[in-house]
Formats: C-alpha cells, structure tokens, sequence
C-alpha cells in the first residue's frame, strides 16, 4: 500500500497550523514543568499547569480552550472545556480547595497572638496598589484591573475565584501568575525583605511563648468568622465558609476519616483537574500578547508590594513595642502558607543561628490566608454592586 502526498499532508497537516506563539507556550509549559521538577517549585501546580499549556498547544488536538471564543458564546469541544464548565465557570474546583486547605490549616499560632491580624492585613496591601496601577495602565478596565489586583493575594484559588466572576477572559494569565509567584516565595521575598531591615533589625529574638488555645476557641473561630464575614461581605461567604468548614472537619476531631479525604484525596484531584483545565487555557493565539505580558509584571509588583508593606509594618510595630517585634515577620502576612513563614524563619537563622522566628511567622502567616480571602471577597462585593 503506498501513502500518497495527500495522505502524507493529512498526516502532518497539524504543521501548517503551527505559530511561533503555539511554540512559546509550549516553552512555557515545559519552563514550568522543569521549575516543578528540578526546583521543586509547588510540582503539585505547576505539573498541571505545564503539561496542560503543552496540550493546549498541539495544533489539531482540539485541546486548547479559547477563554474569548467561550465569553462570546461560541461553542468549544473536548473534555478539557467540559472540566472548565464543571468545575472552573461553577467555582467548583476552587471552592473544593479551599476545603482542603482548611482541614490543612492549623490556626493556633494566629489564636495564641491575636494581633498577628493586623500582620496579615499589611500583606494585602498590594492587592489595592496593583488595582489602582492597572486601571492607570489604560489597558484595562475596572473589573480587569480587580480581578489582576488579587493576584497581590498570593493565593491561587481566590484568584481563579475573583477573576473567573469579574474579567474570565484574564482566567489564564492571572492563575498562572498567581501560582507561578506562589512557588516563587524563596527567591522573590529575601532580597526584599533584607533591603528594608538592617542587620540589627533582622536579629531581634522573640521568645514563643506558647499561649494554650482551648479546644472551644478552636471551633468556635472557624464558626464566628463565617458568621462575621457573612454580614460583612456576604460575597465572601463561599471562599471563607468553605476554608472554615475544612477547618471545623479538623479542629471537631470527630471526623477523621472526612478531614483526610478532604485535605488529600479530594484537595488532590480538584488541583489536577484545575492545574490542567488552567493550562489548557494558555492558547498562544491569545495567551501571547501585551495584556499578557502586562499582568505578569503587574503580578510580581503585587507580590513585591505585599512583602514590602508587610515589613514596613512590622517596623512600625518594631517601634511601638520598643525593639521587640522582628520586622522580618511582616513578610509572613502574605496568602504563601506556609511557604512564606519558612522563609522568614530562614533569613532570620541567617543572621543568628539560635534565632527561630517560625511560630511567630506561622501566625502571621495564617492571619494572610484568612486576609486574603477576606481582601477577595471585598474586592467582589464592591464591584459586583457597582
């Protein structure tokens, strides 16, 4: 049997559909995939994410999903676009997660030092300051420029979740930034963090005393924070509610079985699910443009933002309580958990080996990823009523 020209030409025909932009996103891809692999950059995301831009990218593999195509009503194909109607244009995925980190999450350390609070809502600072550079850019509009600003969150689910209501033609470039950042915490935050300390600064000890929190305020707290957000930003209520539920599954300590399911088999299969759906959306016909390019800097602004303001704040705490707050535990107040707190810990062993910052930057830490959801749900409900 021979193959003709034009069996060869069908063969290959994917070929003649191939652009420089197909070529550079799956560069991407396989960027991110060596950053998860070698580096050891949150694999668990960026292996998703990475495999899906590849994917995406195959010309007539009817992989890739057209966020714009879809906005404007027009029909896509395939099993990654019936993922993105289930679980990403529903907030599924997300909102599952969020359960999951919620039954990971230990919230002691913030219960123990309550003022860590305001630690935490210093961190999200650049959510408000990269909102208001993007919307100056003149490229975007005020639900756009919102929805980038919340990449300042440092936290993947409440992105997808704001931008998916807000600006779900941006879905793409603002989750891969926000989680692209997130993995990025170890190097984008020391330089920072030593700029604005001195030595002396970064060498201040604070003694963890540990504070016992009763099993009573433990559960309590996942309750009355719902309830608070409920009626203070009622936009808030699924991302908070469900981080608490999680949260409640844990500290009950009567439902093991669930508490394990959600922070690893379900918390498991809602990340590949959403890191490869996410992935699929980085089409290079409209992933690789000027918008894309300006968000991810305005992204790695927010972050750098967060981390500055955080340690400002620290100083100025440093200074109300007479040189004994470290001004290193500001960078914790981002979303990175627990990323963020081990970075802090570490610069802090740098300058004194016998100096354990941890405990405290676990605090300020949890007090972001309550922030952040929190700053996520304001940004909705001021702009969904506008």
């Amino acid at each position: 049997m021979e193959i003709g020209w034009d069996s060869l030409a069908a063969i290959f025909a994917g070929l003649g559909e191939f652009t420089w932009a197909n070529a550079l996103m799956i560069a991407v891809g396989g960027l991110l995939i060596y950053l998860a692999i070698a580096k050891e950059y949150e694999p668990v995301l960026l292996i998703p994410i990475g495999m899906g831009a590849i994917l995406a990218n195959i010309p007539g593999a009817g992989m890739g999903l057209d966020l714009r195509a879809i906005m404007a009503g027009e029909p896509q194909e395939g099993v990654f676009y019936a993922l993105y109607k289930a679980g990403i244009e529903t907030e599924l995925f997300p909102l599952i997660l969020f359960i999951g980190i919620g039954a990971m999450t230990d919230f002691g350390p913030l219960l123990s030092n309550p003022r860590m609070v305001l630690v935490g809502a210093a961190g999200q600072f650049g959510i408000f300051a990269v909102l208001l550079l993007a919307l100056a850019s003149g490229q975007f509009t005020l639900n756009e420029s919102a929805s980038i600003g919340i990449i300042g969150a440092i936290d993947g689910p409440t992105s997808i979740f704001v931008a998916s209501k807000l600006a779900p033609h941006l879905l793409a470039p603002i989750a891969v930034a926000a989680y692209t950042y997130m993995s990025l915490v170890p190097i984008i935050q020391p330089p920072i963090m030593r700029a604005l300390t001195t030595k002396a600064e970064r060498r201040i000890r604070m003694p963890y005393i540990e504070r016992p929190v009763s099993k009573r305020a433990r559960i309590l707290f996942p309750v009355v924070l719902t309830l608070l957000t409920g009626f203070i930003a009622p936009q808030a209520s699924p991302l908070i509610g469900t981080l608490m539920f999680g949260n409640l599954m844990r500290e009950s300590g009567v439902v093991d079985r669930l508490v394990k399911t959600a922070s690893n088999e379900l918390a498991n299969i809602a990340t590949i699910f959403l890191g490869i759906t996410i992935g699929a959306t980085m089409v290079g016909q409209s992933f690789a443009n000027l918008q894309t390019l300006i968000i991810l800097v305005l992204g790695i602004l927010a972050f750098g933002i967060d981390t500055a303001a955080g340690v400002l704040f620290g100083k100025l705490l440093n200074v109300f309580t007479r040189g004994k707050f470290n001004p290193l535990i500001g960078a914790a107040g981002i979303s990175a958990f627990p990323m963020a707190a081990r970075v802090v810990n570490k610069v802090g062993l740098e300058e004194d080996y016998d100096n354990f910052l941890l405990m405290h930057a676990m605090g300020a830490n949890t007090a972001g990823q309550v922030a952040s959801v929190l700053a996520g749900g304001i940004v909705l409900a001021i702009m969904l009523s506008m």
